[in-house]
């Protein structure tokens, strides 16, 4: 909607619809660091007890004490090379550092053994493929081996490689 990101109270709504708690963390993304939207958003979540970041490409930026999330994230990355288009560098970072976010939530939440994600869905041939895949770095097993296992457990590639011993 036009004009949302100047909306700071609609910000502190969105943090309080999805029901935020002290048990959550919540990600402002921001490229000059001053959105309103974020800001009523990051204020929010602050005030619920909520984990708070600030992702922004203002190194420079001033935040007052009271406001100061937990953890600032603002990595030089230079100017833009059309100057009032943040879709372009601040665009290609974020989606750098939200990738890296998203890889370490992964990893702690347990989903990854390795360098192999193994809570994949197999909800189609080409990912049931790739489970028997893992199921098989991980176990040393032949593919038969691995895909009946992967069967007997529903698709559960951790349930898979347990019943056949990790290797």
């Amino acid at each position: 909607m036009e004009g949302a990101e100047d909306d700071a109270p609609a910000g502190a709504r969105a943090v309080e619809f999805r029901g935020v708690t002290r048990h959550d963390t919540v990600v402002g993304i921001a490229a000059s660091g001053r959105t309103p939207f974020v800001w009523g958003a990051l204020r929010e979540a602050k005030r619920r007890g909520a984990s708070t970041i600030l992702l922004c490409f203002n190194p420079h930026l001033v935040i007052p004490r009271v406001d100061r999330p937990t953890l600032v994230l603002a990595p030089r990355i230079g100017p833009e090379i059309l100057t009032g288009s943040t879709r372009l560098k601040s665009g290609t970072a974020t989606k750098l550092i939200l990738n890296i976010f998203t890889t370490l939530a992964m990893v702690r939440m347990g989903k990854v053994l390795g360098n192999l994600m193994v809570d994949v869905k197999a909800s189609n041939v080409k990912l049931r493929d790739r489970a028997v895949r893992i199921v098989r770095e991980l176990t040393g097993a032949d593919y038969a081996t691995a895909e009946a296992a992967l069967l007997q457990t529903e698709w559960k590639i951790t349930e898979a490689c347990r019943r056949l011993g990790r290797k």
